[in-house]
């Protein structure tokens, strides 16, 4: 029998200084992973009644595409297209065909924001780096040409993200989950990028993500959730409890209790966050300003 906790999502929060409402962004989540198949609508009916007016939806293959944009209009969401570092093994130059024409066919669609997630991954050792980063450079420049920013999967693979991103001058983007030093978050900010936090923040011991929470510039940062995946600690579980039946998926509804850490670390009251939030996923997915906030 799985234990589900239960969390009272802080309230709603009001319109900002522009008029515009100030609902919570959640700038990286994998609706259509099948962790959500059960209960997929009530997964976004339980957002939206936390205030989350907004969710992107990354693609990580081919295999993929349809469905996050399907899901993207179905709910009115954004979505972005892709093929994730931890995927290239699987794809071929017909799938980076099938996205440069994705990208062309729906390059009107206001609902795609971004290429991604795309990336390097260099905590495993496979799929390969030099496959990982032919993919990776190869997607740069869709994105370069497409106009579109990029979300990039960077897990301790920031140096190779910049090396490639010197060589491929895209439009700024999203650094997802970032984890690396002051150093590289600040070579990414320079170059138009916003760090992702979610999460991992909300764990104690996390003193580096926490600390870039805290100390990035004010415009330099979003809010998201991976969800189904990095579940803030509220949520964690050992895999001895999990192996029991209990549960440890992430939801886009956590993302303004998650928020919470990030408005305590920079001093921010929980609706100057939101606003904050807002404004910084609308600079740096500047589409999403075009799309109406779900009734």
């Amino acid at each position: 029998m799985r234990r589900v906790v239960p969390v009272t999502p802080p309230p709603l929060v009001p319109a900002d200084a522009s008029g515009l409402p100030a609902g919570w962004i959640d700038t990286h989540c994998h609706l259509d992973a099948a962790e959500f198949n059960p209960d997929r609508d009530a997964v976004v009916a339980r957002a939206r009644a936390a205030g989350v007016a907004q969710i992107v939806l990354p693609a990580v293959e081919v295999a993929n595409f349809d469905a996050v944009r399907a899901l993207a209009h179905q709910h009115g969401l954004a979505y972005a297209l892709g093929i994730h570092p931890l995927c290239v093994h699987r794809a071929g130059p017909e799938d980076l065909g099938a996205l440069q024409a994705a990208l062309h066919t729906h390059r009107d669609d206001p609902r795609l924001v971004a290429v991604g997630e795309i990336g390097l991954d260099h905590f495993v050792a496979e799929p390969d780096r030099g496959l990982q980063e032919r993919f990776y450079i190869a997607q740069l420049k869709l994105a370069r040409d497409a106009g579109l920013p990029v979300l990039l999967h960077c897990r301790r693979s920031a140096d190779g993200l910049l090396k490639g991103l010197r060589r491929i001058d895209v439009a700024g983007g999203i650094a997802h989950a970032f984890n690396g030093s002051a150093q590289q978050a600040a070579a990414l900010v320079e170059r138009g990028f916003a760090l992702g936090f979610g999460g991992a923040m909300t764990f104690e011991r996390a003193l580096q993500i926490r600390t870039l929470a805290r100390e990035v510039r004010p415009d330099a940062w979003v809010l998201e959730t991976d969800a189904p995946d990095i579940p803030p600690h509220w949520l964690y579980r050992t895999a001895a409890q999990r192996a029991a039946g209990e549960r440890a998926r992430n939801e886009p509804a956590e993302l303004p209790r998650i928020a919470t850490t990030l408005a305590e670390l920079r001093g921010l009251s929980l609706a100057d966050a939101a606003t904050a939030n807002r404004h910084n996923a609308l600079r740096v997915l500047p589409r999403l300003a075009g799309l109406p906030t779900p009734a």
